[in-house]
């Protein structure tokens, strides 16, 4: 799990709230001084760092190598803190970090960013001293916790408000899991024309990942991508043709309590997030370059649920073409042209009644 140090050195108008919704998100790895220990002493479930030695922290962060040298007998988790200014000390932080002097690094960089970082993790990701970059906003964090993939082992950030601490949250819980169901095809049903949507995707996708799209908010079928090469049609390995653009897909929720909320396929743009879902369930987001809208010949399925005994119904319908594919029960992409009555295929069984693509209790009839 990475590492999220919040900076609560100083006492902001709004700490307290801060430090509540901190303690709600669960993240809990604070950085305290003298000013702010006496509020956080008695919270059992903080981590603690510090850069004042007379506290009693669970890590104390050392700002030169001559004080770390001076406390070395310490019974703590020790750290230091350093920027990186040129060259030279990128090569003494990577030195460092083999010595085993210290359990983590907290690295700054004013000027270049990526570059510097992207050397210290490939040299350092092997390595027990944990990395720990220090950043300005939330764009820096997640730039930093997923740079070369692997990314720093964590970050230390100073929130603005409650919402960069949610916002935190959703970086560093961006894979997840989704339930997957299978559901019996019951009827198939020929559309002449439709207007269809390809979503491309700023990342690779991967054999066995698609996304979660439905006719409406009851269900929705697990869209592979295409990802496979034909004699007729080369791999697009970023694309999944989606559905019709009056479709339901599931995006990533604005809202702390809830893990997706749907879209329109007709509403996506560039720059959008959406969910992308591999066969054992496992979801992450990503974002979209571009979206295409283009009319073709479509397939509509009835899909048919057996759920605690009751019977649930779910439609999807896809262009008519042999490169579009779902997935069947046995976890293999099939494509649309192959399926007959009484197939079964991946499914997720959604919230029923949305509002906006939220999800509400409310009585909506979709048929």
């Amino acid at each position: 799990m990475k590492k999220i140090i919040l900076n609560f050195e100083k006492k902001a108008d709004n700490f307290k709230a801060l430090i509540q919704e901190a303690l709600n998100m669960n993240l809990l790895n604070f950085l305290i001084s003298k000013e702010t220990y006496s509020e956080l002493k008695h919270i059992e479930r903080i981590i603690s760092f510090t850069k004042n030695a007379e506290l009693p922290a669970k890590n104390l962060i050392f700002e030169t190598l001559e004080h770390l040298e001076r406390f070395k007998n310490l019974e703590v988790n020790k750290g230091i803190s350093l920027e990186l200014a040129s060259k030279a000390d990128e090569q003494k932080v990577i030195e460092l970090s083999k010595k085993k002097e210290v359990d983590f690094i907290i690295v700054s960089a004013k000027d270049w960013k990526v570059i510097p970082f992207e050397n210290l993790i490939a040299k350092m990701h092997t390595n027990d001293t944990e990395l720990i970059a220090l950043v300005e906003n939330l764009i820096e964090a997640e730039l930093m916790l997923k740079t070369l993939e692997i990314g720093t082992d964590g970050i230390l950030i100073t929130p603005n408000n409650a919402n960069d601490i949610i916002e935190l949250k959703k970086i560093l819980v961006n894979e997840f899991s989704i339930e997957l169901s299978r559901a019996k095809v019951i009827s198939l049903q020929n559309i002449p024309e439709s207007e269809r949507v390809c979503v491309d995707t700023t990342s690779l996708l991967r054999s066995g990942e698609g996304m979660l799209v439905g006719s409406t908010a009851k269900g929705f079928a697990l869209v592979h991508a295409e990802v496979f090469e034909t004699q007729f049609v080369s791999s697009r390995p970023f694309r999944v043709n989606a559905g019709d653009v009056s479709a339901y897909i599931l995006v990533p929720s604005d809202s702390k309590e809830e893990m997706y909320q749907t879209k329109y396929l007709s509403e996506l743009k560039g720059g959008d997030r959406v969910l992308v879902v591999n066969t054992n369930g496992e979801a992450r987001n990503i974002t979209l370059g571009r979206v295409k809208i283009e009319t073709r010949p479509m397939l509509r399925l009835e899909l048919e649920i057996d759920t605690q005994g009751k019977k649930l119904k779910i439609n999807y319908i896809g262009q008519n073409a042999e490169t579009i594919r779902l997935v069947n029960s046995d976890g293999d992409p099939v494509s649309i042209v192959d399926l007959k009555v009484g197939d079964e295929v991946l499914v997720h069984i959604g919230p029923g009644a949305t509002h906006f693509g939220t999800k509400i209790k409310e009585t909506i009839i979709e048929k």
